[in-house]
Formats: C-alpha cells, sequence, structure tokens
C-alpha cells in the first residue's frame, strides 16, 4: 500500500472537523460544534494536529476537502484552504461532497441514507445514498430543492430510509411519507467525521488541475443572483470561476 499522511477538513455547517491519517490509521481530530468562528479556528487546528501528529506540513502527502454544499462561508473557507495548502506544499488534493461525508457514518448496508442540511423556508441539500459493498454510493444525486419536490423523487423507494443531518424541520414529513420504515440518525451521527472524509477520500483519484476547484454550493450565490439580475442575458454557469 502507498504510504499516506493525509489531512481531512470540513466546515461545511456549524461544525469544525479536522483529522490527520497515516493510511488508514488516526493520528489526531478535532470536532468543534459551538461556533461557526471557522475562520478564527481552522488554520490553528490544522497547526495544531499535524504538530501533535509529530508531523511537518511537508510530510503531508494528501489534502481531503469536503467542499460543499452547505454553509456559503463554511465550503469556501475550506476549499481555499485546502487548495492553498495542496499548491503550497505540492501535493494531491481529493474533494468529497459534503453530503456524502455525513453519509459516511451510517454503516448500515440495508437503509437508504438521507442526508440533510437546512437551507431555510422548507428548502434542503439533500442526496440519496447507499452503503453497497463497502461503498457508499449515491442513488440520487445531490441538489437543492424543497421537502415536497424532494418526496416525490422518492415516490417509488420502497425500502428502509434513514435521514441524518438537519432533520428536525423534516421530519414530520418524512414521517408521513414513509411510516414505520422512517428510521431518524440520532444527533451525534449527524456530526460530520473528518477521520472518516479522509479515509474515504484516500480511495479516490486527485483533482487534476487544483486551480480550477470551487466550492459545490448547488444553489446561486447572492453574488450570482445579483449580477444575473444585473445580466439576464448571459450565461451564469461559470460565474464562481469567472470572479
Amino acid at each position: 500500500m502507498k504510504k499516506m499522511k493525509i489531512l481531512a477538513i470540513d466546515t461545511s455547517n456549524r461544525p469544525l472537523s479536522v483529522a490527520v491519517l497515516d493510511n488508514d490509521h488516526l493520528l489526531a481530530e478535532t470536532t468543534l460544534t459551538t461556533h461557526r468562528k471557522h475562520a478564527e479556528f481552522l488554520m490553528p487546528v490544522i497547526e495544531d494536529l499535524i504538530q501533535k501528529s509529530d508531523l511537518l506540513p511537508n510530510d503531508l502527502n494528501r489534502i481531503v476537502v469536503a467542499s460543499g454544499p452547505g454553509s456559503y462561508t463554511g465550503i469556501r473557507m475550506a476549499t481555499t484552504a485546502a487548495k492553498t495548502l495542496a499548491s503550497t506544499l505540492d501535493i494531491e488534493l481529493v474533494t468529497v461532497s459534503s453530503l456524502l461525508t455525513l453519509a459516511l457514518n451510517i454503516s448500515e448496508p440495508r437503509v437508504l441514507i438521507n442526508p440533510i442540511f437546512d437551507a431555510r423556508n422548507q428548502n434542503m441539500f439533500t442526496g440519496l445514498y447507499q452503503l453497497k459493498n463497502g461503498t457508499m454510493t449515491s442513488i440520487i444525486s445531490d441538489q437543492h430543492t424543497n421537502i415536497n419536490d424532494w418526496l416525490a423523487k422518492l415516490t417509488d423507494v420502497n425500502q428502509p430510509i434513514m435521514i441524518v443531518g438537519d432533520t428536525a424541520p423534516f421530519s414530520e414529513a418524512f414521517l408521513k411519507r414513509f411510516g414505520d420504515s422512517l428510521r431518524v440518525a440520532d444527533e451525534l451521527t449527524a456530526v460530520p467525521n473528518a477521520a472518516r472524509l479522509g479515509l474515504y477520500g484516500s480511495q479516490l483519484s486527485p483533482v487534476k488541475d487544483i486551480d480550477a476547484v470551487v466550492p459545490r454550493y448547488l444553489r446561486l450565490t447572492k453574488a450570482e443572483a445579483d449580477w444575473q439580475k444585473l445580466h439576464p442575458n448571459e450565461d451564469t454557469r461559470n460565474y464562481v470561476e469567472k470572479i
């Protein structure tokens, strides 16, 4: 097995989770859930964990980052930090869906896994996953949608489903749809785990162009929406890259 020392980062929402791994061996990990001061804590946490792992930054071989969807600020910060470190250290970068990262907390192969981030006003970031032969597999791709449209896409689902993440605003609607087939993950399971993220990312191919990596917002940012109003006839698909 190729020797690989990995730094994994997830600041997609309120939790901040960072881990350092040596292949599949966890060296150090920190998870904070009490605030969203990621700008203040992210780099000090990274520096502290690398030091506590008896490593230097140049010892790292790969960075794995949860690149969205989620909080605009959170995923932008994690993605920027990961890109900067990967470029500066000239090491590999892997990006992973923040929803898939949350789904990794569920190790039950007999259920469909439905991670949820609350996007307010009955809207959500969500996707559908299932653990197949030890691999987390996407069943329905990540998207920004509202609860009614999402449940309509699950009409043909006839097996147990587990919702995990920001479940409270949507649990009643899910219960009405799935009844006894619904399972709701506990709050601890709803906290992303950077160690699992790093382990999963160790099995993926790194990105070919670090500079081209952008956060996976899955919806227009306020800046994009404002720009679109002023330029109604122009293509906004590459707005983030252009800016």
